[in-house]
């Protein structure tokens, strides 16, 4: 008996104005994980979308095979009777349920129409047992972090008897220590004989539990590489998703600092709901023109609660603290304030915050400015296609049109949109919040691009990324959070992945320690 679970044969998937895949062929093992890799937009989730029965038989050309046998799926329900489960990157779990009735939701444990939840429950604390997550099965979804929703999501698949777990991009949302705990779990499954397929653009953590990887590139696949071949590591990865070597990760910064565009003295912020929790503790920082400042923590330091207060007040209660922009105190009580004294915030979540993603490119780009686009109250609509063509080139977003609605294109591509939105808005303070999640590296370096020329013609740049690496190849200067505070300040030179993670764990009574250790950097 062949040792492969799947074969995908030619599979060809068009939508209008654009061939998705282009006789793309995968073939995985048995028992193996197997990585997808490529850009943003070569067709990888939608490789798995059509293996799943998003896109139903009969929509794409080519063939699918299963432990041998030829498939023909029309629904997600036909791929997951035979073991097929996929993950997708937007979990999709239902906050004010509990994690029982999420895991059991579609397939209910009922009998004559009536759910046992007795049963429910004893069935979900084995399948939270297999992922290792000590939860109550009674506790609202909405009540646990990101990592354990992950968690959730996976011991739902393992309700449907799973064969193949498909997981796309599962750690873009999750800190390093949920990263590595889900690592850990996918390569506990191989153990147990279980298949999975799993789209990443983290590479360092492909190449950390993977045995095979497929790469695609512009919507065909190039080659499938095995990660025994000692020749297979980042840079050959990289090479074979971009087509070229890419020698440099990061643009070379030759910074041009000038004084400081924007101060925050004192910044206190309480929880929106628990009004007596503090998330954010007497923060001071400040950014000058022409600098790339990055903000470091774990996840919960209180990173994007700090960003969106700052940001018109449009998170939390009860705030309290200066705000300056070049030397004058102005008060930021509104998100049309903010961007009337020139801040502009680009959400962690683009989909959710960023983007109307039923609304085409062209609208999305002038949303944040729209008086430079109207004349008597009325959308010039000539312009509005103008402006919008002028930042699709300027920015190379890869769209046969403005007129797309922005919910069609790749991650990276609709990094871009929102990045163009508050570009045009002309600010003086650009305040990023994990710019590039879910974009590949090649995208990723056209993003450090953009945010390196906009530094260059003088905005101030507030960076937040959970990638410590891209913190230390990006930013002039970096503060490091925990618990809603500033642990330390350190300059480009000092900075290093050891020292900000010592400042990201470490607690204000402990400063001492950190001196003690040798630490260059100006503790707060």
């Amino acid at each position: 008996m062949s040792d492969i679970i799947l074969e995908m044969k030619s599979i060809t998937k068009e939508f209008p104005g654009v061939k998705a895949l282009d006789n793309v062929s995968l073939k995985v093992k048995e028992g193996e994980i197997h990585a997808l890799c490529g850009e943003n937009g070569a067709g990888k989730s939608t490789l798995m979308k059509v293996l799943s029965g998003v896109y139903p038989h009969g929509t794409y050309s080519g063939e699918i095979l299963f432990n041998g046998s030829s498939c023909a799926f029309k629904t997600i329900k036909d791929s997951e009777q035979l073991g097929i489960v996929i993950i997708h990157q937007e979990l999709a779990l239902v906050p004010y349920l509990s994690i029982a009735e999420n895991i059991f939701l579609g397939n209910e444990q009922s009998r004559r129409g009536i759910i046992n939840w007795h049963q429910t429950t004893m069935k979900t604390k084995e399948l939270l047992a297999k992922v290792g997550l000590k939860e109550n099965p009674d506790t609202k979804v909405g009540d646990i972090g990101v990592g354990k929703q992950q968690l959730v999501e996976i011991a739902k698949a393992f309700s449907k008897n799973v064969k193949l777990l498909i997981l796309d991009e599962p750690t873009a949302s999750l800190n390093e220590r949920d990263s590595e705990n889900l690592l850990q779990l996918m390569l506990e499954f191989k153990k147990q004989g279980i298949s999975s397929i799993v789209i990443s653009h983290k590479l360092n953590e492909i190449e950390k539990v993977a045995d095979s990887i497929t790469i695609l590139r512009d919507g065909q696949s190039i080659e499938t590489l095995s990660m025994k071949d000692s020749q297979v590591n980042e840079d050959r990865i990289i090479k074979g998703m971009v087509g070229r070597d890419l020698t440099h990760r990061y643009p070379d910064r030759s910074p041009n600092i000038h004084q400081t565009i924007f101060e925050v003295k004192k910044w206190n912020v309480y929880h929106p709901l628990h009004t007596h929790r503090k998330v954010i503790d007497e923060v001071d920082l400040h950014v000058r023109s022409g600098e790339i400042v990055g903000i470091a923590g774990l996840m919960g330091a209180g990173r994007t609660e700090l960003a969106m207060s700052l940001f018109g007040r449009c998170y939390g209660k009860k705030i309290t603290g200066q705000t300056f922009l070049r030397g004058e105190e102005v008060v930021l009580d509104g998100v049309d304030r903010a961007i009337g004294h020139g801040l502009a915030y680009v959400s962690e979540d683009r989909k959710d915050s960023g983007l109307i993603l039923m609304e085409d490119i062209k609208t999305n780009i002038t949303l944040a400015s729209l008086k430079q686009i109207c004349s008597r109250l009325v959308v010039n609509k000539n312009k509005e296609v103008q402006v919008a063509e002028e930042y699709r080139r300027k920015l190379n977003i890869k769209t046969p049109s403005v007129h797309q609605k922005a919910g069609l294109l790749s991650g990276g591509n609709q990094q871009k949109i929102v990045l163009s939105k508050w570009i045009l808005s002309n600010p003086d303070l650009l305040i990023l919040d994990e710019p590039t999640r879910g974009i590949d590296v090649g995208a990723k370096y056209e993003i450090y691009t953009i945010i390196d020329e906009l530094a260059r013609q003088g905005k101030g740049i507030l960076m937040i990324s959970s990638e410590l690496p891209e913190l230390l190849g990006m930013c002039d200067r970096i503060y490091c959070m925990n618990e809603g505070r500033i642990t330390g300040e350190v300059t480009r030179e000092e900075a290093s992945q050891e020292v900000l993670m010592r400042y990201m764990t470490k607690r204000k009574e402990s400063d001492h320690h950190a001196k003690s250790a040798g630490i260059t950097a100006k503790a707060r």
